[in-house]
């Protein structure tokens, strides 16, 4: 086979999938493989290799339709009301059940609403009986050698009833595709809770596996291979034999330990190495031995991607399937999306109704943020000719979840909080198929959302240090005109998180400033950076004095993970957080985080849903469990304007 130079390039991935398509099936890696029988009892999901006949008749035989009594229909004529016929059971009519074969020489039932039984072994009957009235024929619903079902059709559970009542016991089915996968990389190691600096976890074994699956495929994850070309090419071989298709996770881009191009090179043929996509460019597409053989970019959302645009469609054509398409949706979105020309994007968004639109949440974008992709509900492409849209464009999205579940999601924009998601579990747990989706923009962001309808409510921290109140002038100012309340979900404490044990001998803000502390802090626009830059002018302090000022984490969890793993000393946060991560907490203040929603939609059966559950024993039992918060007001208006 021909093999091509190894290098990244910037291909269009329709263009560079069409090229891989019609060179496989050159080769045939996609036709199916050969029927195998397969019993009907276990054949669910699996595709027919050929049509299917069947074996009897449904019903097989004259049977009853009725609970009542079989009698000859020529017996009954000239029976009425008024000179009703009786007949001896046992001898001119027969008692029979649904299902009943018909007894020999009877033609019809008479159902048992419609007779009399005026004396033991004796029936009356005041109507006569049409021939084959409440009789299934033999061949009613399936006549023997009928084609049941085409070949590559997709076994239902109604198919396999449907073959079963028609004497099918074992089905011809193609094959599932056998699909190797092979991580790579010394630092990869198997998931275990205590990984040491520098190992990574493989998680994206599991997760292809899954997604073969998912698509009808087998698969088979190989041992994690390290970076040793020798052995990578033994484990590429072996796969080779035991498989159709094989996946090459990381040591897909063209680094010195990326050994899976120049493999696929010496081996075989190298079609594709990179397309214009983000994230997922430096994908492999080879054929070795007339299989395919694709390196999969080691990044987990990269990884995921080409998979959806490489592996899915082959795996069902390896089926004699087309792959299916996804549901869309028109939404509009709630920020900006940049991107760059030449290259197409695919950008993870959460999803949910507020008022008569679908409102878009970007999510972030890196490519291994895998946290992202799990929680997304819809995928936004980016032409590579685009640079972009502009907050509140229309655009359409691909679904990644049922419409019905993104419709049932309530969506709150602006300050993060650990308490946020319990409350949402708890939600699902009262209501299911409720779900609560938070938009981490900031509390003045939230507001924005909320003004511009794009949340069905926003979560506030914003204290005002004319009036030493949180929330109540900012909602006037920036929802000004617009009825709206305040319902309050806790009190809690914020502070500097500091390293277990104190070290530093941090004590307060003003410690801030010495040079052997690194600070991080949150973003412009939340509620706790607008209580420290408050707090800060009122003691003389500038931001620049603050090593680390600029540094900025979006969530509280963020920030605490920074102090965990030492790349900062101290960070300005909630008590919760800290205690998650075992560290120790200076409280500073006790600040108020409320939800504010617009009195118009207040009556939304989703806002009701979330205000029930804030009031629940269930949330209140989960969240105090958190230490941290006060929930003295929680589900309580503490303010409104109308």
């Amino acid at each position: 086979m021909q093999r091509t130079r190894v290098f990244l390039d910037n291909r269009p991935w329709q263009e560079a999938l069409e090229e891989y398509r019609e060179v496989l099936r050159g080769a045939g890696a996609l036709a199916p493989g050969q029927g195998e029988k397969q019993p009907t009892r276990t054949a669910l999901g699996r595709v027919t290799a050929e049509p299917v006949y069947a074996v009897l008749s449904s019903p097989h035989y004259a049977g009853a339709a009725m609970d009542g009594v079989a009698v000859r229909a020529e017996d009954t004529f000239g029976a009425s009301e008024e000179a009703p016929r009786r007949m001896r059971l046992g001898g001119e009519a027969v008692v029979v059940d649904t299902g009943d074969p018909l007894p020999p020489g009877f033609n019809a039932v008479i159902m048992l609403e419609e007779l009399n039984f005026p004396e033991e072994g004796v029936v009356e009957i005041r109507s006569p009986a049409v021939p084959w009235q409440h009789v299934r024929q033999p061949g009613e619903d399936i006549v023997a050698g009928e084609m049941l079902l085409p070949a590559n059709h997709v076994l239902r559970p109604l198919d396999l009833g449907l073959l079963l009542a028609a004497g099918v016991v074992e089905v011809s089915v193609y094959p599932r595709p056998r699909v190797a996968i092979l991580p790579t990389g010394s630092e990869l190691v198997d998931p275990n809770p205590h990984p040491l600096p520098g190992q990574i976890l493989d998680s994206n074994s599991t997760m292809l596996a899954g997604m073969v699956q998912e698509w009808g495929g087998e698969p088979e994850v190989f041992p994690i291979t390290p970076d040793d070309y020798d052995l990578l090419k033994t484990r590429l071989r072996e796969a080779l034999q035991r498989s159709d298709m094989v996946l090459v996770n990381a040591g897909s881009s063209a680094g010195r330990e990326d050994y899976t191009a120049r493999l696929v090179a010496e081996l075989g043929q190298v079609l594709t190495h990179g397309v214009a996509i983000r994230p997922g460019k430096p994908v492999i597409l080879g054929v070795v031995e007339g299989k395919p053989v694709i390196g999969v970019p080691g990044y987990p959302v990269s990884a995921a991607l080409c998979a959806e645009l490489f592996v899915r469609p082959l795996l069902y054509e390896k089926q004699g399937l087309p792959a299916p398409r996804r549901a869309t949706s028109r939404a509009v979105l709630s920020r900006k999306i940049p991107s760059a020309l030449g290259r197409e994007d695919f950008v993870r968004l959460r999803l949910a109704r507020v008022g008569d639109k679908l409102t878009a949440v970007p999510l972030g974008r890196g490519a291994g943020t895998l946290t992202t992709l799990a929680r997304a509900d819809g995928i936004l492409r980016i032409p590579r000719g685009s640079e972009g849209f502009s907050a509140g464009a229309e655009v359409k999205v691909s679904l990644l979840k049922d419409l019905t579940d993104i419709e049932a999601t309530v969506l709150v924009s602006g300050s993060g909080d650990p308490l946020l998601d319990v409350l949402g579990n708890v939600m699902r747990q009262l209501y299911p198929g409720r779900s609560l989706t938070l938009s981490p923009v900031g509390s003045l962001g939230g507001l924005q959302a909320l003004r511009q309808g794009e949340a069905h409510g926003a979560s506030l921290n914003l204290w005002d240090p004319a009036t030493g109140e949180y929330n109540v002038s900012y909602v006037e100012k920036l929802l000004a005109g617009r009825e709206a309340l305040l319902v309050n979900l806790a009190y809690r404490q914020v502070g500097l998180v500091v390293a277990p044990g104190n070290p530093q001998s941090i004590s307060d803000l003003q410690d801030l400033t010495r040079p052997d502390l690194t600070f991080v802090n949150r973003p412009v626009g939340s509620g706790i950076r607008l209580f420290l830059d408050t707090s800060l002018q009122r003691l003389g302090i500038k931001g620049e004095e603050i090593k680390g000022y600029d540094r900025e984490e979006f969530t509280h969890l963020g920030v605490a993970a920074a102090v965990a793993s030492g790349r900062a000393h101290v960070g300005l946060g909630i008590y919760a957080a800290a205690r998650v991560y075992g560290l120790d907490f200076i409280p500073l203040a006790a600040e108020r985080l409320d939800l504010c929603f617009l009195r118009e939609t207040w009556e939304e059966q989703a806002i009701r849903d979330l205000i029930q559950t804030m009031r629940s024993q269930e949330f209140l039992k989960e969240a105090g469990q958190w230490g941290g918060y006060d929930l003295r007001d929680c589900g309580k208006v503490v303010w409104q304007n109308y």
